[in-house]
């Protein structure tokens, strides 16, 4: 499809695991050309991630490398290296995610890339930032980076163990990160004809990540500790038992408030002076979240989503993942992409981004290792 937003861009990716291959499947999916470069034999450390697997890669690769074409070179060799150069030069983006200075060990150093063609923008993503240089060359998992970041910290119940999100959630941001910064080079690009280098860290966007709780710290001294389900700044915006199982009630103004004490039956609470505002219920809260969690445990989840949905008050049950996909709004964000490398058809989760209405489809299933190799290198 020759009418997508990025229709006619050319992504060389030699990023693995998860950030960088989200940040080119997200530019891939609005059209670019993405070649995946990736190790003879190994490939992408992801493949292997596993089980389960579909044939020989692993349902983390192909949630990961849709709309992309690979292509196994070792870097390592001085014909890998020069394949490298060449593809670099038609291409309008480099991305890699390599420990600092081991592209210019393979004598693929950026600069020099960007030397050779001024139009190309590069990207690096590293665990920390290069301008700290006691940590720059630290290795980083997002789950180190959790740890260091604070995010660990205000996730958990109270008094329990620091607890990881349950996904690589700052492998996710960084990967939001890097695409937006790529984006915002290409539209420079387009106004100056010269390109850039645009570089994130795992850890700066991890704090960056850290929003509401950063800001609370730095311009009030509040050290937040983890507050299982609710929220530090609003309540009650959290889990309730009900009879059956837990629900969200999310009450985030007075007015919201005021009409779940009417569901409740106690309009009264809203009036009372520790709780009639946000601010008050902040404050009181060791007070409120008991009685309102009394009054939640009568009745099944489904009878008080029922109700506080009828007063408008934002509400929900926890879903599992096998919920998720067999609800209406989980099935849309369902593609099924036909697969001839693997013989098989892939379920696969959509872009959720559209224009003008319309889905942005899968054209290229995720590539099997080395699929695309003569291919791309006859086009150089």
């Amino acid at each position: 499809m020759d009418d997508l937003p990025l229709s006619g861009c050319r992504i060389l990716d030699l990023s693995r695991v998860l950030a960088g291959p989200l940040a080119t499947q997200i530019l891939g999916d609005l059209g670019a050309d993405v070649i995946k470069i990736e190790r003879p034999e190994q490939g992408d450390d992801t493949r292997h991630w596993g089980p389960p697997f579909v044939g020989d890669d692993a349902a983390y690769y192909l949630a990961l490398n849709r709309n992309k074409r690979s292509v196994a070179v070792d870097l390592l060799s001085h014909e890998g290296a020069e394949a490298i150069r060449g593809l670099a030069a038609s291409s309008d983006v480099l991305i890699e995610n390599f420990r600092p200075g081991l592209m210019s060990e393979f004598g693929l150093a950026l600069e020099d890339l960007r030397l050779a063609s001024p139009r190309l923008i590069t990207c690096s993503l590293t665990a920390f930032s290069d301008e700290i240089p006691e940590s720059a060359s630290r290795p980083g998992y997002d789950i180190i980076v959790q740890a260091l970041s604070g995010l660990m910290s205000v996730t958990g119940e109270p008094e329990g163990e620091p607890v990881k999100v349950g996904v690589a959630l700052l492998d996710v941001i960084t990967g939001l990160d890097m695409a937006i910064g790529i984006l915002a080079a290409l539209h420079e690009r387009s106004r100056t004809g010269r390109g850039r280098h645009v570089s994130v860290s795992l850890f700066d966007a991890g704090v960056a990540a850290m929003v509401n709780q950063a800001a609370n710290h730095l311009l009030g001294g509040v050290v937040a500790r983890p507050m299982g389900t609710a929220h530090p700044n609003i309540c009650p915006y959290q889990a309730f038992q009900a009879s059956d199982r837990p629900f969200i009630v999310a009450a985030a103004n007075d007015r919201l408030f005021r009409r779940t004490c009417e569901v409740l039956g106690h309009p009264e609470w809203a009036a009372d002076p520790r709780f009639a505002t946000n601010e008050d219920r902040v404050r009181h809260r060791n007070e409120l979240i008991p009685i309102l969690a009394e009054s939640f445990a009568a009745k099944t989840a489904a009878e008080w989503v029922a109700a506080l949905e009828a007063a408008s008050v934002p509400t929900a049950p926890i879903r599992a993942i096998d919920e998720v996909f067999s609800s209406p709004e989980g099935t849309a964000m369902v593609e099924d992409v036909a697969d001839p490398g693997r013989g098989t058809t892939l379920r696969l989760l959509r872009n959720p981004i559209r224009f003008d209405g319309a889905e942005l489809d899968t054209r290229l299933p995720p590539p099997l290792l080395g699929e695309h190799t003569d291919e791309v290198l006859r086009e150089r």
